[in-house]
């Protein structure tokens, strides 16, 4: 049975399960009065979430406690579900490059293959 909203004259507003909609309105709860059926709300249960990302995956020996079995099964299940995401929402996928540096000068911003190497007047090493 499908929930319907309905509203008395006496402003009572109320949700009701019924059996069919093309009977008759139930009374208000309230007074007893004659009810009318109105628009339901939109109800969202929550937010979706993409989960995390790959740039979230930790990226060195160390991010991973040293390579503690805990934190890879952890990380092999959060980027599995996020490959999944991604196969259904390719537009989730973002810049999948692989990362070639992300410590020192590049912690703020890695460089990912195809990148250009930042110059000297950059305030980088020179390219090479």
């Amino acid at each position: 049975m499908p929930i319907y909203d309905y509203t008395c004259e006496c402003g009572n507003r109320f949700e009701m399960l019924v059996r069919s909609a093309d009977g008759p309105s139930p009374d208000c709860p309230g007074c007893g009065g004659p009810t009318r059926r109105r628009p339901s709300a939109v109800r969202l249960g929550g937010t979706a979430s993409a989960g995390r990302s790959r740039d979230d995956a930790p990226k060195s020996w160390l991010g991973t406690r040293q390579g503690d079995r805990e934190t890879l099964r952890h990380w092999h299940r959060q980027l599995s579900q996020r490959e999944k995401l991604e196969e259904k929402y390719p537009e989730l996928a973002g810049d999948r490059r692989p990362v070639l540096a992300h410590e020192g000068r590049f912690a703020g911003a890695p460089l990912r293959a195809g990148d250009i190497l930042p110059t000297k007047g950059d305030g980088g090493a020179a390219n090479a």
